[in-house]
């Protein structure tokens, strides 16, 4: 058995530096990808189809490089160390080249590569805190990264409308392609951030070499096909699925076909609830977009300071219990939108640079989905965690990364083929939808029934 350095609080914080990159370059698709393709002309019926890329790629790619950054060493490079490292680099030339799309075309073909970029660096980011922690400090590590995806997420949605607020850019200056020149330089510094967070990881943190029997089954795969072995050990953790993990599929479903309609959505339903456009080349619905990022931002403000709360809360009335009320809150939140206005002011915020900040009510959407958006990224990895053979916990978080992007897969051929023309062609209609299924999520919560397999294993 390995012996694990105990690691001090910077350390841990260190390792996971690259997963504050990594989320940056998903805050940048969430708030900004929608606004992209209308730029180029693209309909709201045409919205979902267009998103298609990061389901897929992620229901591809996350189990696969689970699979084998687990059958990886390399004395110089490591195990998981190349993998987000690799996925760092090629995302960061996705966003340098995003804003310059002259068509829908090359910027749907850029969020595919910028896609597997990032599932290639995050998914052996949960096995590398499994790798370097013990069980007493594995909590913490997967809190950091929770930390990490609220903070990146937060500045990546916020930059866009700090450069303008500031007076660094202006809201009408827009490149050829008619996308805004603040997006430009947000996607820019995402590029960065992504390379140059992953890089202190990397040259902070030692991997621990494999134990002599860990090697012997790495040699003995790499003389396997590796096709054949991947799939081999998919199929069979598909067959021995724990019953505790099949229960959280429905909640799974809800929970996120309501997100990917938030996400693809929000920005036109702004634009008509607040500024009565749906041209998207109107400054209304570039206001729209920026007040989309300052959302978006609100609400993973609010994820990261909510989330050192959970886990204590979870100890005391259950994962479930507080699972059930953060996503009844989100449901609740999104349902609101139609009702909410960007001229009620609830504060002002100081602005030592500008203006002052008016927080109107609009923002108050935002705090329920803050707090539902903190317990996705932490509840369900908690009832899973007891539930799952150690020996497996790579592979089983893999798969389990499925159950995330299979709904969003179904939301995208659905909304595109029938969905969308049910609810009235009204992006209105379709947040009203997702706040329902937050709710029908919430309620699925309490079925679930958790079962500690790992209690006998030590």
């Amino acid at each position: 058995m390995l012996n694990k350095t105990k690691l001090n609080f910077w350390q841990i914080w260190n390792m996971n530096f690259g997963f504050f990159g990594i989320q940056f370059s998903f805050g940048l698709q969430q708030s900004n990808m929608s606004a992209i393709y209308k730029y180029l002309g693209a309909d709201e019926a045409s919205l979902p189809m267009l998103w298609l890329a990061g389901p897929i790629t992620g229901l591809i790619i996350q189990p696969i490089v689970g699979a084998i950054s687990d059958g990886t060493w390399s004395p110089r490079f490591g195990r998981r160390k190349p993998f987000f490292l690799i996925g760092a680099l090629i995302s960061s030339v996705a966003l340098l080249l995003m804003p310059f799309s002259s068509t829908l075309f090359m910027a749907a073909s850029l969020l595919w590569i910028l896609d597997a970029a990032n599932n290639l660096a995050m998914e052996p980011y949960r096995a590398f805190v499994a790798d370097k922690l013990d069980e007493k400090q594995q909590s913490l590590g997967f809190l950091m990264q929770s930390f990490f995806t609220g903070f990146g997420i937060t500045l990546a949605n916020f930059t866009p409308a700090i450069l303008v607020s500031f007076g660094i850019l202006a809201i009408t200056d827009k490149l050829a392609n008619g996308i805004p020149t603040y997006t430009y330089w947000a996607f820019f510094i995402g590029a960065f951030a992504s390379v140059s967070s992953v890089l202190i990881s990397v040259f902070t943190t030692k991997e621990y070499p494999p134990t002599d029997e860990e090697l012997a089954v790495i040699l003995e795969k790499k003389k396997e096909n590796i096709i054949k072995s991947v799939w081999v050990d998919i199929v069979d953790a598909f067959k021995t699925m724990p019953k505790t993990m099949r229960q959280m599929i429905p909640m799974m479903f809800f929970t996120w076909y309501a997100m990917f309609c938030y996400w693809q959505y929000i920005t036109s339903t702004l634009s008509v609830t607040l500024y009565n456009t749906t041209d998207q080349a109107s400054e209304g619905f570039s206001q729209a977009q920026l007040l989309t990022g300052s959302l978006n931002g609100t609400y993973n403000i609010v994820c990261f300071l909510v989330a050192f709360l959970l886990v204590p809360l979870a100890l005391k009335i259950g994962a479930k219990g507080v699972h059930f009320v953060a996503l009844f809150l989100g449901g609740v939140g999104l349902l609101s939108i139609p009702y909410l206005n960007n001229v009620d002011v609830l504060f002002t915020m100081h602005n030592p640079f500008g203006d002052n900040v008016d927080v109107t009510t609009i923002f108050f959407y935002s705090f329920g989905l803050g707090i539902s958006w903190a317990s996705m990224m932490a509840m369900p990895y908690q009832l899973l965690a007891s539930s799952i053979p150690k020996e497996k916990t790579g592979i089983y978080m893999g798969i389990f990364n499925m159950f995330i992007v299979i709904p969003m897969a179904i939301q995208v051929l659905t909304m595109q083929f029938f969905v969308y023309d049910l609810l009235g062609k009204n992006p209105v209609n379709v947040i009203k939808m997702a706040g329902v299924f937050l709710i029908l999520g919430a309620v699925f919560t309490l079925f679930i029934k958790v079962k500690n397999v790992n209690t006998q294993i030590e």
